[in-house]
């Protein structure tokens, strides 16, 4: 950063020390999260894999082993599972499903920051804005009808800099998170995202045109937004899908 730049982030005023501060913030959780999410970067196809191979020679112990000392998700949840080897499926399931509970607040963890950040870091830069608009009309004040521009120029500097700090600021999480979902986020191969159950999102074309079904009329087995099905597995059951064939 030049001596001109540092400079011109000075005209910012006081505020600029905030946004600072709320940059380095911004750093320090990226970059730990970075670094905690490599950690628990594995494979889970060859993990699993890997426990397969174990347990198919009946070393419980080792495969328990494996699991403490592969850091991650995956290990824990696999690891909550091999604890209940010898309990039935629902017992199993629901300490599959506290260990995976447990590991998701890990995940999360400081992720609030991030968006604390966004959300404060342009009120900040409006901050700025007035306290240097203030101080601009303190100038008008001051000079009467000979202030000069020198004397304007200190409070408009700051009013502006602190605004274009804190929007771009505000910026930077939304550009990772945009880039995080293009290039490492949930890929959506269905033609129903949504998960929606009335009529248009079950067409053999979704979303639905005119005369899609054809001849044959679809059969609605209840309201388009009945999504609790008694019996059912799922909430969500499309209207054209009788509850019986969905439950247990």
């Amino acid at each position: 950063m030049t001596g001109n730049d540092l400079n011109l982030l000075s005209r910012g005023g006081p505020m600029m020390w905030v946004l600072g501060a709320l940059a380095v913030l911004l750093v320090m959780v990226f970059i730990e999260r970075v670094l905690f999410l490599h950690r628990g970067q594995i494979s889970p196809e060859a993990f699993l894999e890997g426990i397969r191979n174990i347990l198919a020679r009946r070393r419980l112990v080792e495969a328990l082993t494996v699991c403490e000392e592969t850091p991650g998700p995956v290990a824990a949840v696999v690891k909550a599972a091999l604890l209940q080897a010898g309990a039935d499926g629902e017992r199993m399931r629901l300490h599959v499903q506290e260990a995976a509970l447990n590991e998701v607040p890990l995940l999360e963890r400081r992720i609030g920051a991030l968006a604390v950040v966004a959300q404060v870091a342009p009120l900040v830069g409006l901050l700025g804005t007035v306290l240097g608009m203030i101080s601009t009309f303190a100038a008008f004040e001051q000079g009467g009808n000979y202030a000069m521009a020198a004397a304007l120029s200190r409070g408009m500097w700051q009013a502006l800099v602190s605004a274009a700090g804190g929007l771009l600021l505000a910026q930077v999480p939304f550009i990772i998170n945009f880039f995080h979902s293009i290039f490492a986020g949930k890929k959506v191969v269905s033609d129903n995202p949504w998960n929606a159950t009335t009529l248009e999102w079950q067409t053999p074309d979704t979303p639905a045109r005119h005369g899609n079904w054809g001849d044959k009329l679809p059969v609605v087995y209840r309201w388009a937004y009945d999504y609790s099905v008694p019996g059912a597995e799922q909430d969500f059951i499309p209207q054209n899908q009788p509850g019986a064939t969905l439950a247990h």
